[in-house]
C-alpha cells in the first residue's frame, strides 16, 4: 500500500503518532488505569487505513512496547490486569494490520480496474496524431468521475481527400451506455470522414449510424439518444476552416499573435445528431480564414458550463484572452484545463474534452 502522500494532506501521516502520544500520556498520568487505551486502539486503525504495512507494524510495535512499560510501571506485570491490558493492546495492533491488508487488497483491485478503464479509453478514444499536414494537433479528456477515466465525450481528427476533418461531441447520458455511443460515433466518423463530399453529408452519415443503432429501442430512448457535435474541415493548406454545428457549444479561434480569443459562433446551432425525425433542416456550414499560428479550440460543455462558487459559467473567450500567445496546441490545453480547475475550485460534475488544432504553416 502506498504512503498517504498525494492522497491526503501532509499532516494526516502524523495522526497515529499524535494518538499514541496522547493515549500513552493519559495512561501514564491518569489516576485510573488505562483510560488512554481508546486512543492507542484508534492509532492502530488509523495507521492501518492510511499508512504502509511497514509503518502500521511499527505503530503496533510502539503501542505494545508502551503498554508493556506502563504495566511494569504500575506493578501489574504477571497479574491478570497486566495480561488483559497486553492482550487488548496486541489485539488492537493486529486489527490495524488486518485493516491495512484489506485496504491494500481493494487498492490492488482498483488499480486493475483503472488499468482496464485506461485501456478501454485508448481503444475507444485514441490519441490523435500530433501532426497532419500543416496542422499540429493536441487533445485531452477528463472524466467527471476521475477513477472511471472514460465517459461520454469524444473527439477525432482525420485527413481526407477534401481536407482535414475534426469532430468533437458530447453524448447524452453517462456510464457504459455513453461509452458505447462514443464508440459507435467515432467508428462512423472514421468511415464517413474519408468519403463524404462535405460536412453536411458527413453529418448525415453520422445521423444514419445513430438512428440505425436506436431504431429497435423505445420511442423515449430514441428521443433521448441524441449527441451534440461540432464538425470541422480545414482545407488542404489549412487556410480556411468550415464548421457545422449540431447543437454543440461554439468553437474558439486563438490568434497566433495572442491578441485575444474569438468565439466562432455559427449562424445556426442546428439540432443534435439523432434528432432528424423532428424534420428540422440541417444548417449550412460557416467558414472562417485561418492564419499561420492560429489555433482552433474545440470544447465540450464540461468547459463552457463549468461554474464558480457564485454560479457563473466559465467563458474561454474571456478567461484565455490575456493568457496568450500560446506556443503549441498542447500548451493552450494545459492552460485551459488549469484555469477551469481554478474556476470551479472543486470536483467537476461533467466530463471535459478539449481538441486544439494549430495551423503551423501554409505548406
Amino acid at each position: 500500500m502506498a504512503s498517504v502522500s498525494g492522497q491526503w494532506p501532509w499532516y494526516v501521516r502524523f495522526a497515529p503518532g499524535v494518538l499514541i502520544a496522547a493515549g500513552l500520556a493519559w495512561d501514564a498520568l491518569s489516576p485510573a488505569n488505562y483510560w488512554g487505551d481508546p486512543m492507542t486502539a484508534a492509532a492502530c486503525v488509523v495507521a492501518g487505513s492510511l499508512l504502509s504495512l511497514r509503518h502500521t507494524i511499527a505503530v503496533g510495535a510502539v503501542i505494545v512496547a508502551g503498554a508493556l512499560l506502563l504495566i511494569v510501571k504500575d506493578g501489574h506485570l504477571g497479574h491478570a490486569a497486566g495480561w488483559l491490558e497486553m492482550a487488548n493492546t496486541v489485539f488492537a495492533a493486529l486489527i490495524g494490520i488486518g485493516v491495512n491488508r484489506v485496504i491494500a487488497r481493494h487498492g490492488r483491485r482498483l488499480d486493475v480496474m483503472r488499468s482496464v478503464a485506461e485501456a478501454a479509453q485508448r481503444a475507444v478514444l485514441p490519441v490523435p496524431p500530433s501532426r497532419i499536414g500543416p496542422l499540429a494537433v493536441a487533445a485531452c479528456y477528463h472524466a467527471a468521475q476521475t477513477e472511471a477515466q472514460i465517459g461520454g465525450d469524444a473527439y477525432a481528427v482525420q485527413r481526407s481527400p477534401f481536407g482535414t476533418r475534426v469532430l468533437i461531441a458530447d453524448v447524452r447520458g453517462k456510464g457504459m451506455g455513453a461509452v458505447g455511443a462514443v464508440a459507435l460515433l467515432l467508428g462512423a466518423f472514421r468511415e464517413a470522414a474519408a468519403t463524404a463530399p462535405d460536412l453536411a453529408g458527413l453529418a448525415d452519415r453520422l445521423e444514419q449510424a445513430i438512428l440505425r443503432e436506436v431504431e429497435n429501442r423505445s420511442e423515449e430512448t430514441r428521443m433521448e439518444g441524441f449527441i451534440t457535435a461540432l464538425l470541422g474541415e480545414f482545407t488542404q493548406d489549412g487556410g480556411t476552416l468550415s464548421l457545422l454545428a449540431c447543437g454543440h457549444p461554439a468553437a474558439y479561434l486563438c490568434p497566433g499573435t495572442g491578441t485575444g480569443v474569438r468565439p466562432l459562433a455559427p449562424h445556426d446551432t442546428g439540432l443534435p445528431l439523432g434528432m432528424s425525425p423532428l424534420g428540422v433542416p440541417r444548417p449550412r456550414p460557416d467558414s472562417w480564414p485561418v492564419r499561420a499560428g492560429d489555433t482552433l479550440l474545440l470544447v465540450t460543455d464540461g468547459v463552457t458550463e463549468a461554474r464558480d462558487a457564485a454560479g457563473a459559467f466559465y467563458d474561454p473567450a474571456v478567461r484565455l484572452a490575456g493568457l496568450g500567445p500560446f506556443g503549441d496546441p498542447g500548451q493552450i490545453i494545459d492552460v485551459l484545463v488549469a484555469d477551469v480547475e481554478r474556476w470551479i475550485g472543486g470536483p467537476r460534475d461533467d466530463d471535459m474534452a478539449i481538441l486544439a488544432v494549430r495551423r503551423e504553416s501554409t505548406g
